[in-house]
């Protein structure tokens, strides 16, 4: 059986050079069992003609709201109420807007604010528009709801000549998240995942440490997400106050680098992927004080050692294999996107990883301690992909959306 028998899927197709890929989109979500209604804007139009979406759906193409003869066949509130998904591809800035705004002013953004079906975008923009503070804070709304999700855009050459965020990702993909949304993507059913998270703490005496300020949260999220898309998740957890997320198979709490790099290499034999989440110190004390220092005997030289290199280590354990996928974290502090997404691809190579996911954790409310996190896919193989802002449960799903074909 096709991944999406029987699923009924609404297409909008919104007025942007990408739209092109809309009907590859379609060709796709048909072949995997879907049915397609296709609902074109005017501007749509201008790219991709509707003869061509009605041939790939097998539908006439709804394009006009105030059109008796297609209201009298499906209306609009009879293609709201059907869809189990939405698709907008391309999603582009406009688009957001009116969806953000609660606009109901053309077919698709009526459909949009009628459905109760998710909402799955993918963008498509120039990098200008995507970046602007208004374009951000359009879709920020958007995915507070929790309704709306994206997928991509992808980073590279655009068709307005500049390079940067903005092209809309490949059919494949966007294909691949709607299996993710409706079908809770069975490419993780049955898959061995090990989930690090949290900060390690390494004594300095009994009663201080070295540490740092991650609160586990976006790795329990991962493991929490993993868990419910049917995969067997290991999660090793350094020193943190969180509960086991539901269907987690078994938790390992460790206190030091040495204690999760011990937990984390025997956990990993024969599994399918290892996402490296946990903020592992670079360096503990050479000996811990037994007791308390204390400033009435003067100020005390710390020496330092490094920590293993545990992502490394298990890329060096792979021996030219491609098991386990191996993902890692690169928490950086960075003066611009292209400086973080460099240190992410020098990490990549240097780790003999095949993902990492790069985020700057120098902003307020974001990475560190907060409930958000943004940033981007930075793969061995294939252009940088862009994780816009959210919450770090909704960020999880975005991540295993990407990460899933890779581990079939």
């Amino acid at each position: 059986m096709a991944a999406l028998e029987g699923k009924r899927i609404l297409l909008g197709v919104t007025g942007g050079i990408a739209a092109y890929k809309a009907a590859e989109l379609c060709r796709l979500l048909v072949k995997d069992g879907a049915h397609v209604r296709v609902v074109m804007t005017a501007a749509a139009e201008a790219f991709v003609t509707p003869m061509t979406m009605q041939t790939l759906s097998g539908h006439k193409v709804a394009r006009h709201l105030l059109d008796a003869s297609e209201e009298a066949e499906v209306g609009h509130i009879r293609l709201a109420d059907e869809a189990d998904l939405v698709v907008v591809a391309p999603a582009t800035a406009d688009a957001m807007a009116r969806f953000a705004g609660g606009l109901a002013n053309d077919l698709l953004s009526t459909v949009v604010l009628a459905s109760r079906a998710p909402v799955l975008l993918a963008p498509a923009m120039n990098v200008n528009m995507w970046e602007n503070l208004l374009t951000q804070a359009n879709l920020g709304r958007l995915l507070d709801t929790g309704r709306f999700f994206t997928v991509g855009p992808e980073s590279g050459p655009l068709a307005c000549g500049w390079i940067g965020a903005g092209r809309m990702i490949e059919p494949e993909l966007i294909r691949d998240a709607a299996r993710a949304h409706l079908t809770g993507s069975p490419s993780l059913a049955g898959k061995r995942v090990v989930v690090t998270a949290g900060p390690t703490h390494e004594p300095v005496d009994d009663v201080r440490f070295l540490g740092n300020r991650s609160s586990g949260k976006m790795g329990f999220a991962l493991a929490a997400v993993a868990a419910a898309r049917g995969a067997r998740v290991t999660l090793v957890a350094g020193p943190v106050q969180l509960p086991t997320p539901g269907g987690v198979e078994a938790r390992i709490d460790v206190e030091t680098a040495l204690e999760m790099h011990e937990a984390v290499m025997h956990a990993s034999v024969d599994v399918d992927v290892v996402v490296m989440t946990a903020a592992v110190a670079d360096f503990r004390p050479v000996a811990q004080v037994r007791g308390k220092l204390s400033r009435r005997e003067g100020v005390s030289t710390l020496e330092l050692t490094p920590n293993p290199d545990i992502l490394a280590d298990l890329g060096r354990a792979r021996q030219g294999t491609s098991k386990p996928v191996l993902v890692g974290f690169a928490a950086e502090v960075a003066d611009t996107e292209e400086t973080l997404r460099q240190r992410a691809r020098a990490k990549l190579q240097e780790k003999r990883c095949d993902v990492v996911i790069a985020n700057d954790v120098s902003g307020t409310d974001i990475g560190f301690g907060s409930e958000n996190n943004a940033g981007w896919i930075v793969r061995a193989e294939g252009p940088d992909i862009v994780l816009p802002r959210s919450a770090k449960r909704r960020f999880a799903e975005a991540i295993w959306d990407h990460l899933a074909p890779l581990i079939a």
